[in-house]
């Protein structure tokens, strides 16, 4: 659940540990939250297609994240220092998409981190971006496609929705992206330093250490975005309305397949985790951050709601050239082998991992050793269902087989 961008490797590293680790290969974790959540299947199903791989496809300036505007075979790759630009034969188009650079603050953990398109893209031409500006602040803004150069944001267009500021400059979260509602969902990390030392994940006054959730389209009570009526916290006075979860530690990736709901949270120095939750369970959900990391206690003294706790689905430790868990999504691309699929991977360690649910279990956990890179920043999906893997050293690849 944090962030582990390594600070001292900032120019060359994007999400890194906050302490040293020690670890190894997959495993369901401590029993000292109860739960075994990771089952390894006796027999899982063969590589049918031939070993899936990596091919790669293009090399960009410490490339962050990587997507497509709905139904647009466009691809965007957002660099770290604050562009954003279509990937032709391999490239950076130029002139860039957006581009703010010198506004982004780019040390650490810092930096622009990701784009979402919204869910009408082809008629509104909105996109949003989150980024760290200059203070160290996050920045959350609406931006809208210049109508005579569609392969242009208009700077003139630009809205502030949120501004978050940031006590430390790692744990940043970074993602965002829209749910199957068309809501924009804002992941959050918990500020920085170690240990959440003023606990503003479980604190539900503060936005930091959660899932946000808003609805840019409709303005409403005075804030330049609406507040969906499903919130959890929506009519109680004792919490932001913009939560949507908590208890997290630094959600880097996340993504949703479906309904379901994925998030990877960077652990503190001994455990790395990735969640799984059903619809019906999101809404409110607490990720356990600062008691727990991973399934083990981390502060004894914290006490903390756990009507609604959510436990890992899979843990691995943070040891063996592991370092910082780097969420993927669900496989649905071309590769058929790697078909309902989770990937993920680890930041140093660099391999892409899997593994599919069954009954809320982790099954099938697999290591694709032919599937490995350098400072493993992102996943990155096009509109066609093709997959990718981001290299903060700069190279972008395509998974295939």
């Amino acid at each position: 659940m944090s962030s582990r961008l390594l600070a001292g490797l900032a120019t060359v590293l994007l999400v890194g540990s906050c302490g040293a680790g020690s670890g190894g290969s997959d495993s369901a974790g401590s029993s000292e939250r109860g739960l075994d959540t990771a089952a390894q299947a006796p027999s899982p199903p063969p590589l049918d297609s031939g070993p899936p791989a990596l091919e790669r496809v293009g090399d960009f300036s410490q490339p962050t994240y990587l997507t497509s505007p709905p139904d647009d075979a466009r691809v965007f790759v957002v660099e770290k220092g604050g562009r954003i630009v279509e990937m032709v034969d391999g490239q950076a188009r130029t002139p860039a998409f957006l581009d703010i650079s010198g506004e982004v603050s780019t040390g650490s953990e810092q930096g622009l981190l990701s784009v979402a398109f919204a869910p009408d893209f082809a008629d509104s031409g909105l996109l949003y971006i989150n980024y760290t500006d200059p203070s160290g602040a996050t920045q959350i803004e609406e931006w809208q496609v210049d109508p005579g150069d569609a392969d242009r944001a208009e700077p003139e267009s630009r809205r502030t929705l949120l501004t978050i500021d940031q006590p430390y400059s790692n744990h940043n979260g970074g993602l965002i992206r829209f749910d199957p509602d068309g809501m924009l969902v804002i992941g959050m990390g918990d500020g920085g330093s170690r240990g959440d030392p003023e606990n503003r994940a479980q604190d539900l006054q503060s936005l930091l250490g959660k899932m946000l959730r808003i609805d840019p389209g409709s303005p409403s009570d005075g804030r330049p975005y609406g507040i969906p009526d499903d919130n959890p916290f929506v009519d109680s006075g004792d919490a932001r309305p913009e939560i949507w979860a908590y208890g997290l530690r630094n959600p880097w990736r996340w993504s949703f397949d479906g309904d379901d709901f994925y998030v990877a949270d960077v652990g503190q120095n001994r455990v790395e985790e990735v969640n799984y939750v059903e619809p019906g369970n999101q809404a409110g959900a607490n990720y356990g951050w600062s008691r727990y990391e991973g399934n083990e206690v981390y502060d004894s003294s914290l006490e903390i709601d756990e009507s609604n706790l959510v436990s890992p689905i899979l843990t691995y430790p943070n040891d063996s050239g592991n370092c910082s868990v780097t969420g993927g999504g669900v496989y649905r691309g071309p590769v058929k082998s790697l078909s309902g699929y989770y990937l993920y991977g680890d930041f140093c360690g660099g391999v892409v991992k899997g593994f599919r649910v069954a009954n809320g279990r982790a099954v099938d956990i697999r290591t694709f050793e032919d599937m490995q890179v350098e400072s493993l920043s992102s996943f990155g999906l096009d509109s066609a269902g093709d997959m990718y893997v981001l290299s903060l050293s700069g190279g972008v690849f395509k998974i295939t087989s």
